[in-house]
């Protein structure tokens, strides 16, 4: 596929299968307490675990991709993904539930570092805005469809066959990408030595690391534990875990992208990057 849109839609797909296997443990958590008999802490234990390998993979992961290329690499983290679930399908034990969320997680963590940078490949210079717009998306959107979809299949089939599904979509993320993905001819130069990071941009890059982390606590604490307060509460597991909290993920999605577009057409600096981000605050307010 030769088409940066196409590529795109790829990519797009592709990431979503991070978040659908994320979400799902939250999506089926009172399933997963009535099988394991675990409670409410140890359900966050296993939703917080997936990020985990981060700590030892985010920084060493561009290496990685540097040495082995993108597309293995990322072929490779979609692999341990599809490993870790089903070491969780495979055994009844929580301990194993642990390791296999463990593998997952971390080829999540080498797909997320690693994608973006694909993208920034095809996009460089020509609408970048609205293609990493449209790419952020992918994660709301996935853990949208993970709502409205695994609490259904688990009360209706068991949490095997939740597993296996989410086992079955990572395949064929695997397959999307062997197949539709390609390096751009004119990829963007890689320095052959490594350069520091001025006090002025390590400053920037800290502020904006810290409020995406806190802007994304606040949105995993909602997902995680919001359905089961609602079921609590007397709703049903699929009431409460697909209709109330995939509407905040299609908000999510609808305010990234209407805030980002403009920034492809107003310039970058004084004014420019600051309006989008002022618009993309007001649109996050809702």
């Amino acid at each position: 596929m030769s088409n940066r849109w196409g590529i795109l839609a790829a990519l797009f797909t592709v990431r979503l299968t991070m978040a659908f296997q994320f979400q799902s443990v939250a999506a089926v958590a009172p399933l997963l307490g009535a099988k394991f008999d675990a409670s409410l802490a140890d359900i966050g234990l296993l939703i917080g675990l997936y990020f985990t390998p981060g700590v030892a993979l985010s920084l060493p992961g561009g290496a990685i991709g540097k040495r082995f290329g993108d597309k293995p690499t990322v072929s490779g983290a979609l692999l341990l993904m599809l490993i870790g679930q089903l070491v969780m399908v495979a055994s009844d034990s929580w301990g194993w539930q642990i390791a296999g969320r463990l593998i997952a997680g971390g080829g999540g963590v080498l797909l997320n570092v690693l994608m973006s940078k694909m993208v920034t490949d095809w996009f460089a210079g020509r609408e970048i805005a609205t293609a990493m717009a449209i790419f952020i998306n992918s994660w709301p959107a996935g853990v949208a469809i993970s709502l409205l979809t695994l609490p259904a299949i688990g009360t209706a089939y068991g949490v095997s066959v939740v597993y296996l599904s989410i086992a079955a979509l990572v395949g064929l993320a695997i397959l999307l990408l062997v197949v539709a993905y390609r390096s751009p001819s004119t990829a963007i130069a890689t320095p052959s030595t490594a350069s520091r990071l001025d006090r002025n941009t390590l400053f920037a890059v800290i502020i904006a690391g810290l409020i995406w982390g806190l802007f994304n606590i606040g949105f995993a604490m909602i997902f995680s534990f919001g359905p089961t307060l609602l079921v609590e509460r007397g709703w049903s597991n699929v009431a409460g875990r697909s209709r109330r909290r995939a509407r905040p993920s299609a908000s999510y999605c609808g305010s990234r992208r209407s805030a980002e577009r403009p920034a492809d057409f107003w310039p970058i600096g004084p004014g420019g990057r600051s309006r989008s981000l002022s618009l993309d605050a007001s649109c996050s307010r809702y």
